[in-house]
């Protein structure tokens, strides 16, 4: 009888893949192989609306809105009068004079380019504590 010899030489295998039971579950959510409805899913998506939701919290994503400056004539729409007008209140800073025909000129210039062409019915002043005057309260009509 003859006797064959064979020889068998190693060859060099690839990495395999974790046999592991937990090595085969984080596996299959990396490469997101389960099915929809069962518990590895419902969990994976739990997952990943717990980071979407709680990330913003100990993460600063740098997304805040940036801060609006007040309109530099600094002129506030109040409400409407109820006729066909509208009340303004406008920071004392933005008009000058001193006598009321000056007042109410400026006042003029400065509501005019935000509501058009108006007319002052009549205006107030606003004061601080201390009597200061602090803004107008003026009431216009189209």
């Amino acid at each position: 009888m003859e006797r064959v010899e064979t020889r068998t030489t190693a060859t060099p295998t690839a990495p395999s893949l974790p046999t592991s039971a937990i090595g085969r579950t984080l596996r299959n959510y990396l490469l997101w192989t389960y099915d929809r409805g069962s518990i590895h899913y419902d969990i994976m998506v739990t997952l990943i609306l717990a980071f979407i939701f709680l990330a913003p919290i100990w993460i600063n994503f740098k997304d805040k809105p940036t801060e609006r400056n007040a309109h530099p004539t600094a002129v506030v729409v109040v409400t409407p009068d109820g006729q066909d007008g509208f009340v303004y209140q406008i920071a004392a800073a933005a008009v000058s004079g001193s006598t009321e025909p000056e007042i109410r000129q400026s006042l003029l210039r400065t509501i005019e380019p935000i509501a058009g062409e108006v007319t002052i019915t009549k205006y107030t002043t606003v004061k601080d504590d201390k009597g200061h005057i602090v803004g107008y309260k003026v009431w216009v009509e189209k």
